[in-house]
C-alpha cells in the first residue's frame, strides 16, 4: 500500500504523520489524531457532520484525502475553545438551546464561525445560506440561526471593547 508523509497544522498544533494515500481527511482527524468531534455521517459530502475549517473555509472532510491536507491549516470543533473558555458561538448555542441531539453541532459551529469570520454583520438570510450544507434533523434551524445571531452580537461587542482607546 502506498503511503505519504504529511505535515498539517490542526487546532494550532503541527502534526507529521505517514498516511495511506486512500485515507480520507475525516479518518485521519478521527482515527489518527483522536479528534472525534468531527462526525462521520453520510461519507458523501451531503450532511455536513464532518465539516472542518480548512485554511479558514468550511470543508467536508469526508471528501478530501488526508494527503491533500499536507501543509495546510485545519480547525476542528475541539479547537474552538481557548484556554478552557468556550467560543462565543458555543456559548450562544447552549444559551439559546440550539443543541438537541448534538450530531450536527460541531459542523454547524464551524460553518457558523466561517460565516461570521467573513460576514461579521451577517443577515439572517446570509446565515441560512452559509449553514445550508449542514443538515439538522432535530431543531428546524431557527434556534441555530438565533444562536449565530446572538454570538455575532457578542463578538461585535467584544471587538468594540478590545478596540476602545
Amino acid at each position: 500500500m502506498i503511503e505519504k508523509t504529511i505535515t498539517v497544522t490542526v487546532n494550532g498544533e503541527v502534526h507529521t504523520r505517514t498516511v495511506k494515500v486512500h485515507r480520507t481527511l475525516l479518518e485521519f482527524i478521527r482515527e489518527d489524531l483522536y479528534l472525534t468531534g468531527t462526525k462521520e455521517g453520510c461519507n458523501e459530502g451531503e450532511c455536513g457532520g464532518c465539516t472542518i475549517l480548512f485554511d479558514g473555509k468550511p470543508l467536508n472532510s469526508c471528501m478530501m484525502l488526508a494527503m491533500e491536507a499536507d501543509g495546510h491549516d485545519i480547525l476542528t470543533v475541539e479547537g474552538l475553545e481557548k484556554d478552557g473558555k468556550l467560543h462565543p458561538l458555543q456559548e450562544a448555542f447552549i444559551e439559546v438551546g440550539a443543541v438537541q441531539c448534538g450530531f450536527c453541532t460541531p459542523g454547524m459551529l464551524l460553518s457558523a464561525k466561517a460565516c461570521l469570520d467573513e460576514f461579521p454583520d451577517a443577515s439572517e438570510d446570509r446565515i441560512r445560506k452559509e449553514i445550508e450544507g449542514n443538515i439538522c434533523r432535530c431543531t428546524g434551524y431557527n434556534r441555530i440561526v438565533q444562536a449565530i445571531q446572538v454570538a455575532a452580537e457578542k463578538m461585535r461587542q467584544d471587538t468594540l471593547i478590545v478596540n476602545k482607546p
